[in-house]
This record gives C-alpha cells, sequence and structure tokens, in this order.
C-alpha cells in the first residue's frame, strides 16, 4: 500500500465510519474503483482505532460519567439505580452480540462478504429499512392532522432488552455496506428511541467492539500483512476527519432527518448492480492481498 492509497482511505474511513452508509463497503469500493488491492478487513479495523479515538475525546465526559459511575456500583449497591452506572451495563451487554458473531464468521466477513454484489444489496436493503424508521420517527414528532404528537423515548428508559436489540443491530455491521450507524440507528428508531438518542448509544455502544477488533487485528500488521507505516498514517487521518464528521452529524440530526443518506445508498447499490451487470466492474475488483 502506497502513502497516497493510505491517505485517501484514512479520509474515507474518517468521513463514513460515522455516517449511515457504511465505512467499510467504502473503503472497499474505494480500492475497487481506484484498481487498488482491497486493503481488508485488518486495514479496516485498525484505522477504525483511529474514528473511536475520536469519539473517546467528543464523548469524554459522558464516558468519563458513564466509567466512574460503573465502577462505583461494583461495590455500592446503591449506585447501581444509577442511570450512568446502568449504562455501564448496557454498553458491555450490548457489545456481546458483535463480539460473538464477529469470532464465529471472522472467515466469511474476511472474504465472501466483501463481494460487491453482497456490498450493494445490503447498501439499498438497510437505506429502505432506514428510510422506513426515519419516516416514523418523523411521523411522530411531526403529528399530523389526525396525529397527536408522539414523545419518542430517551436514553434513560433504555433497558437490557433494547440493549441487546442495538446489539444485535450493530452485529450486522460486520458485514460489509449494512453500515454500523446505519443498522444501529434505524434499530433505535424502530423502537421509538429520538433520533440524537439513537445515535449517541450507537457510538457509545461502538467503543468496545471497535477498540476490540482493532486490538484483534493488530497481530497481522505484527505477522506482516498489514504495512505499519501507510496503516499507522491512515489511522491518524481517519481520526482527525472523524472527529470533525462527529461534531457535524451529531448537530445534523437534531433538526434533519435521513433522508439523504437513504437516497445515497440506494442510488449506490443500483449503480454498483449496474456496473457489475454491464460487465465494467467485477463484483471480486481488487480482492487480492496487498
Amino acid at each position: 500500500m502506497s502513502w497516497f492509497e493510505s491517505f485517501v482511505l484514512g479520509l474515507v474511513q474518517g468521513l463514513t465510519e460515522f455516517l449511515p452508509i457504511s465505512s467499510s463497503a467504502h473503503l472497499r469500493l474505494t480500492a475497487a474503483f481506484a484498481g487498488w488491492h482491497d486493503p481488508g478487513a485488518a486495514f479496516t479495523a485498525i484505522t477504525q482505532i483511529g474514528t473511536e479515538a475520536a469519539v473517546l475525546i467528543y464523548f469524554r465526559k459522558d464516558i468519563a460519567r458513564i466509567v466512574s459511575a460503573w465502577f462505583r456500583s461494583l461495590t455500592n449497591s446503591a449506585m447501581r439505580s444509577d442511570h450512568d452506572a446502568q449504562m455501564g451495563w448496557l454498553v458491555i451487554i450490548g457489545s456481546l452480540p458483535i463480539g460473538v458473531l464477529g469470532l464465529a464468521f471472522k472467515d466469511q466477513i474476511e472474504g465472501p462478504f466483501r463481494d460487491l454484489r453482497l456490498i450493494a444489496t445490503t447498501l439499498i436493503v438497510l437505506g429502505i429499512v432506514l428510510g422506513i424508521a426515519d419516516r416514523l420517527a418523523a411521523r411522530d414528532e411531526t403529528g399530523g392532522k389526525h396525529r397527536a404528537i408522539k414523545e419518542r423515548k430517551s436514553l434513560k428508559e433504555l433497558g437490557v432488552k433494547d440493549g441487546l436489540i442495538f446489539g444485535f443491530c450493530q452485529a450486522m455491521a460486520l458485514v460489509p455496506g449494512v453500515s454500523r450507524s446505519g443498522a444501529t440507528i434505524s434499530g433505535g428508531l424502530l423502537m421509538g428511541y429520538t433520533r440524537e438518542a439513537a445515535a449517541r448509544y450507537s457510538f457509545l455502544l461502538a467503543i468496545p467492539a471497535v477498540l476490540a477488533s482493532g486490538v484483534f487485528e493488530l497481530k497481522d500488521a505484527v505477522e506482516g500483512h498489514v504495512s505499519w507505516g501507510p496503516t499507522i498514517f491512515a489511522t491518524v487521518i481517519a481520526f482527525a476527519v472523524g472527529y470533525a464528521v462527529i461534531a457535524w452529524f451529531m448537530k445534523f440530526i437534531t433538526t434533519k432527518s435521513f433522508m439523504p443518506f437513504v437516497i445515497y445508498r440506494v442510488l449506490l447499490g443500483i449503480l454498483l448492480f449496474v456496473l457489475i451487470g454491464a460487465g465494467v466492474l467485477s463484483p471480486h475488483a481488487g480482492e487480492s492481498a496487498g
């Protein structure tokens, strides 16, 4: 991998990690369209450490409060009813599905799941699901001629059941094209949470899963399967760009709908099918390890 490739891929990772459009799919597609080798699941996992570092800094106050309350609840029973302490447990519980399924399907994630036809399908399907979820949220928030405004749930109403559902939604992002934020936000909206609540829990839930995945994949770099220099460079770029995207996205969702992302996902998925069907793009383009 060249330094230019690592710069572009780090930029793509930072731009797409927190938007509901799938960073893993865009890394795969960038390599395919540019004629580069597929950066691979290991490169993706390691560069995601950079974007998760951005999450840690952006939500540092929330995270410090949650971690502090959680640790105190281990020895102080009175703290176990505290919302922040409960949130610590809910993040742990919600992280279990992706951990188990990630290990169970590791070979498929690094192989067959990276087929561009599957990516095109997941882009379209999850895009439609996100569109439906967003429409339901908008209907509750605005009401209508014959409908009263319906109050949506906040994170204070999050329980073990919903936490696990969020977790299984996040696990769907093991398939490139699904999108971690897209799946968890869609799940949250369908369960009746506000856009802000669904996005905030989505980002918090991703921290242990992404960091664990990145550390797990570091062994490939140590064994020589990942170029250290370009990968670290891409990770730094992903961090800087990712932080800016988080700040913008959290403001965006307070007043805007997800429909622009829905339209983008569906159109990109259709374009991929057209290019593959016309023979312009191979469904396995760029799959060779580089």
